[in-house]
């Protein structure tokens, strides 16, 4: 299962009070082929697109455009707009449409030179793009610019915190989270303290702490459904499928269509082999919002039950999401680098891509348990080592990171200490079933053979 970049949000966008997930009309009209001084709001399709929410969410951000119109120089009505379109890039996955049209009404603000407060908020505004987009070393520079600003507010510290996480500063993050939480414990903080305490191999604490996210925020609202879906995964990491699905159910009841609910649904129908009814709860999750990740599992299990023409259809267009991203400034190397590692198995291309992010940032230990990874298949042994010492350094209790961290130790000739880690991963998480996973599985038969 893939990490998803999507960062619980640092505002709470108050005129809009729910979320949906639908598909948008790709005619995109931009910002340059209008005399606006914003770019157009797309309309929505699909199943909720005429819900009392978007109805409400179209006309509040309506208004304010109509503000805009009236006042150019309105930086208060323009900041509103701005987090709004990021509220819809995470409502609609329209990443690379929204992002960048935030960030314009963003930069407009700060080149008005507001009032603190506003400027403040539109730092971190930035710095919360910037984190989505991937590019962590300009949001921990951005994220230092509104903290000098303004120390004493919760948002910065949750950037801060996401940054150097990102960035593989975990030492400075944990001092990040522990600030935050402590000026306001609410969905934002448990949430990063969760994902902390689950990096340093505490999977007990993680769960509890997201148990309080969720328990903190209101029902329906998008970032409590992402949390919850959070929740989810860390149960699902630890072989928990039955409260896993309990808290998917949820999500799916309080935020209907939730396209990450029915991707939940997704894998635990593919851990149980129902390969038919993962295809269909991914499809419908395609359908709602165009996040890579789905069509990533899609390829996976179109493969797995013999369609090969849907397969390939499928991974074209993969790439060809991760393309339009990456014009849109959204760093996706390392994405790129899992995939053709994972699904087309080109080696060499992953790692060129795998390199470019480590290049980006050595110390983060997902970067380098990928690059790990790469060198294991390409049947490299010292340098896959190398890069394993990186990626355990947290001692992160990841069942796929145990495993590869068994076949590497294994294949180096020492056979206890890897099957020791092997027998570990799966006792953590059974339903493992990637290539990594499936070589671990015969080892555990004959050792002694391999």
């Amino acid at each position: 299962m893939k990490k998803i970049y999507i960062y619980i949000g640092v505002f709470t966008f108050g005129i809009i009070a729910a979320t949906a997930f639908v598909v948008v009309n790709k005619n995109l009209k931009k910002k340059e082929d209008s005399k606006e001084s914003f770019a157009a709001l797309l309309e929505r399709h699909g199943p909720i697109s005429t819900t009392s929410e978007w109805i409400n969410t179209k006309a509040a951000i309506q208004g304010l455009q109509a503000q805009i119109r009236r006042d150019p120089t309105n930086v208060k009505a323009k900041l509103l707009l701005a987090l709004a379109y990021m509220q819809e890039a995470r409502v609609t996955g329209e990443h690379p449409y929204y992002y960048p049209a935030a960030l314009d009404l963003i930069d407009d603000v700060l080149d008005s030179d507001p009032e603190a407060s506003i400027k403040f908020q539109a730092t971190v505004a930035k710095a919360t793009v910037q984190l989505s987009l991937h590019q962590f070393s300009n949001a921990l520079e951005t994220g230092k610019e509104a903290l000098a600003i303004n120390p004493h507010n919760a948002a910065i510290y949750g950037v801060l915190c996401d940054a150097n996480v990102e960035l593989g500063n975990y030492d400075e993050a944990v001092k990040m989270a522990d600030k935050m939480v402590s000026i306001r414990p609410d969905l934002r903080s448990y949430s990063r303290i969760s994902y902390l305490r689950e990096i340093h191999g505490n999977m007990p604490g993680a769960i509890e702490a997201m148990k309080l996210a969720v328990t903190a925020g209101y029902p329906g609202l998008e970032n409590t459904s992402w949390t919850r879906i959070t929740l989810g995964q860390l149960y699902e990491k630890t072989g928990d499928l039955a409260n896993a699905e309990v808290q998917y159910r949820i999500a799916l009841q309080e935020t209907p269509h939730y396209a990450f609910a029915l991707a939940g649904l997704g894998r635990l129908d593919a851990k149980k082999k129902d390969y038919k009814g993962a295809i269909k709860l991914f499809s419908q999750a395609g359908e709602v919002i165009p996040e890579f990740s789905f069509q990533e599992e899609l390829v996976t299990l179109y493969r797995e039950t013999g369609k090969r023409k849907e397969a390939e259809a499928t991974s074209e267009k993969l790439i060809e999401m991760l393309k339009e991203d990456s014009e849109a400034g959204h760093d996706v190397d390392l994405e790129l680098a899992n995939i053709y590692m994972e699904l087309f198995h080109d080696y060499d291309k992953a790692l060129d891509y795998a390199n470019e992010e480590y290049n980006r940032r050595p110390n983060n230990i997902d970067v380098n348990k990928t690059m790990a990874a790469i060198y294991y298949k390409k049947q490299d042994l010292t340098k896959a080592s190398q890069y394993l010492k990186t990626a355990t350094k947290t001692n992160k209790q990841d069942p796929s990171l145990l495993c590869l961290s068994g076949l590497i130790n294994f294949k180096k000739g020492d056979k206890t200490n890897g099957i020791t880690l092997i027998k570990k991963s799966f006792q953590m998480n059974p339903f493992q079933d990637d290539e990594f996973a499936q070589e671990g599985k015969k080892i555990m038969i004959t050792p002694m053979v391999n």
